[in-house]
């Protein structure tokens, strides 16, 4: 159950009517990396997460519910942007609108390029944010990603966060009004506090490495192939210890077209850099797949189950349901 405050959560201000940068900032509304993105991807995320972890859960409703307040922000932002504007738009008796709005021809002319960049913003909305991005691209559920793996998840939603505030960092470079900019470093600092939220909650499950299930096939996993001519460039990537645990390290390979010839494809390819062998990789593998599996079951229970109890006091919910016809 939503409950919705009327109290934006940042108090978001203006100094005046901007419409070039409120267009710009429908990035954040209806984009790629926009509120909206984050608050459906989190949501989504959180249902598989429910049962087998149901702090998890919390955790993701709380940022998703939290990020519709920014979308909120953002939204109210761009109105306040606009104002003047689309009370102007609904007095359809004014032919001379656009002059009225502008004084001189310069102000007319940027106007009309700001109708060309994306026309729908004015034509079709009368100045209210609409879910596009800056330059009219509908938002797209394509842009949420859920994978039902917590692994998997979290770390695209650092990413997510990591992109998100990269784009507010942008965004203040095309403003000069100081009330916007202290709101758009108010979102972009929550993006960096979701960010760690993130991280800390993947640290909790281990192992989480390498994402998923599944181990990485020992005779593959700690090679670096130089895939380029000329002086090769090492680094932690491709020489030492690098992340590996200790007594693992990577193996460069100088010439990987006489190596691939001489393994025969990699067919034959040996154990390099680490003591793991395949077969403990997928011991590892089946072991990790029963706990997961088993996570997911302990929690569920039986066929019949109930998603909450009324009221709620525990993170987890009971999951066998009352037989009334008893």
């Amino acid at each position: 159950m939503f409950h919705h405050v009327k109290e934006l959560e940042f108090n978001a201000r203006v100094s005046g009517p901007d419409p070039r940068f409120a267009s710009l900032l429908l990035e954040q509304f209806g984009g790629v990396n926009s509120e909206l993105k984050a608050a459906m991807q989190y949501f989504v995320q959180a249902f598989a997460a429910r049962k087998p972890y149901p702090d998890k859960y919390d955790m993701l409703m709380d940022i998703a519910t939290e990020e519709l307040s920014h979308l909120e922000i953002v939204g109210a932002t761009i109105t306040m942007l606009l104002d003047g504007v689309s009370g102007e738009l609904k007095n359809a008796a004014d032919s001379s609108m656009i002059a009225n709005l502008f004084s001189g021809n310069m102000g007319k002319e940027q106007m009309i390029h700001q109708a060309m960049v994306n026309p729908q913003f004015l034509a079709l909305s009368g100045g209210a944010p609409r879910l596009t991005d800056s330059q009219g691209t509908p938002w797209s559920g394509n842009y949420v990603n859920a994978n039902g793996d917590l692994t998997v998840d979290l770390r695209s939603d650092i990413a997510a966060e990591s992109r998100a505030k990269l784009v507010y960092e942008y965004l203040m470079q095309f403003t000069d009004d100081p009330y916007v900019k202290e709101t758009l470093g108010f979102l972009m600092t929550r993006e960096i506090a979701h960010f760690k939220m993130f991280e800390a909650a993947l640290d909790t499950i281990q192992p989480n490495f390498p994402p998923g299930v599944m181990q990485g096939d020992p005779r593959y996993s700690h090679t670096y192939m130089n895939m380029s001519n000329g002086t090769s460039v090492r680094g932690p990537w491709n020489q030492g210890q690098g992340s590996w645990e200790e007594g693992e390290n990577w193996e460069y390979v100088e010439n990987p077209h006489e190596h691939v010839v001489q393994t025969q494809g990699l067919v034959h390819e040996q154990v390099k850099g680490t003591k793991r062998t395949p077969e403990e990789a997928e011991a590892m593998s089946r072991k990790l797949g029963q706990q997961r599996s088993q996570e997911i079951k302990s929690a569920i229970g039986g066929p019949s189950n109930q998603w909450s109890t009324y009221p709620q006091t525990t993170s987890t919910s009971p999951t066998k349901v009352e037989d009334k016809t008893k």
